[in-house]
């Protein structure tokens, strides 16, 4: 009888402690921190923290990315800054704490931007509208695929949209849409709401219903870091390792793609899109296989000076397109790039798309154009 005693008192203890572990991520005794708080005309942020001596706030509406703004302290040691409602759409925001930056703790909407988390702050209206879950929802998949031209396995994000499953006869046309520099397969759909536009879209019947293939464009890499996968050692400059992930779209990841899933595998139904680094993905891409795609969007990327591309711009038109669309921002960095991009694709007779917007290198543009140049695909 008393080792059952025995017994029993230790897995009470247990329980308790294991009880108490999870009770630590309650804040008894206290009114929850509400931040970010949204209104008609403002949003208030706070932080608790009363040991800090300055918080500042940073976000992404701000002008200047190299300013913040100071928050101001009760007695409770809750910091707090209330701003103007900003435009609707989706902003990221920090807190600088001592000098230290850091995400806010009282919300639980996030992004990941490669390497950095970033909290999130939505504001509802306009363009917005699309960032919102839809009632009809496509479905998000990783999945793994051989890679011969590269060399091991890698990972893919899939969206399929809504119906795929229930009607296993009907075959769809497929974007592939190519993230920047320091993205990788899930960063259109962290930072870039690609389901939720999508979803949106072919809800209102503004899009066709499609399939959209996310791949890593970083070809040493297996998937996203936060996999902790090993990556490979390349050399930049070896002629065998030039333009190796681009092959390996069309050599590995699209016969996957249409051996895997149900899609209609003819050039009018492929489109290809990308931002920045995606954009330059795009464009070699289409002009290494000319005739694969039926749709081409670069966007905030062009040509550089001196580089030569006429050729390959010809081959294009002869083998045929659907649509070539081109997007970028007045204040982004490539802007004189994607001129010289247009300029190219008129000098060469090619009918295309030339969308300024304002703005610059940066995902409020990108998820707009995703809107625009979506709508144009597979009519």
């Amino acid at each position: 009888m008393k080792k059952y005693s025995v017994l029993l008192f230790l897995l009470t203890a247990l329980v308790t402690t294991s009880s108490a572990q999870e009770l630590r991520n309650f804040n008894f005794g206290r009114e929850p921190i509400v931040s970010p708080e949204i209104t008609e005309s403002q949003v208030t942020f706070r932080l608790l923290a009363p040991r800090a001596y300055e918080v500042r706030l940073y976000g992404s509406w701000m002008a200047d990315f190299r300013s913040t703004l100071a928050m101001s302290r009760d007695t409770s040691g809750v910091w707090s800054a209330t701003i103007p409602l900003p435009d609707p759409e989706i902003y990221t925001y920090s807190f600088v704490v001592d000098g230290v930056s850091m995400n806010d703790p009282s919300n639980v909407h996030m992004q990941r931007d490669g390497t950095r988390y970033l909290s999130m702050l939505l504001v509802e209206g306009g363009i917005s509208e699309y960032y919102k879950e839809a009632t009809q929802r496509g479905n998000l998949k990783s999945v793994w695929y051989d890679s011969p031209t590269i060399g091991f396995q890698r990972r893919i994000t899939v969206y399929t949209p809504y119906g795929y499953e229930a009607n296993p006869r009907k075959k769809y046309p497929v974007l592939y849409l190519l993230h920047g520099a320091g993205g990788d397969e899930e960063a259109w759909s962290s930072m870039g709401r690609a389901r939720q536009i999508l979803d949106n879209m072919i809800e209102k019947g503004e899009a066709e219903p499609m399939i959209v293939v996310m791949p890593n464009g970083n070809p040493w890499q297996q998937a996203a870091k936060t996999l902790m996968l090993p990556e490979k050692e390349f050399q930049w400059g070896d002629p065998a390792t030039a333009n190796l992930y681009v092959n390996s779209l069309v050599k590995d990841i699209i016969p996957y793609v249409e051996k895997h899933f149900r899609v209609i595998a003819k050039p009018e139904s492929r489109a290809v899109a990308g931002l920045s680094m995606g954009g330059g993905h795009t464009m070699s891409v289409s002009n290494l296989y000319p005739g694969m795609f039926g749709y081409i969007c670069p966007l905030s990327m062009g040509i550089r000076d001196g580089q030569e591309i006429d050729a390959e711009l010809k081959a294009i038109k002869k083998a045929g397109y659907k649509l070539y669309w081109v997007g970028c921002g007045k204040e982004d960095f490539l802007f004189e790039s994607a001129n010289a991009l247009h300029q190219a694709l008129e000098r060469n007779g090619l009918e295309h798309t030339y969308y300024v917007s304002g703005g610059g290198h940066t995902w409020p543009n990108w998820r707009t154009y995703l809107t625009i140049f979506g709508k144009l695909l597979f009519k």
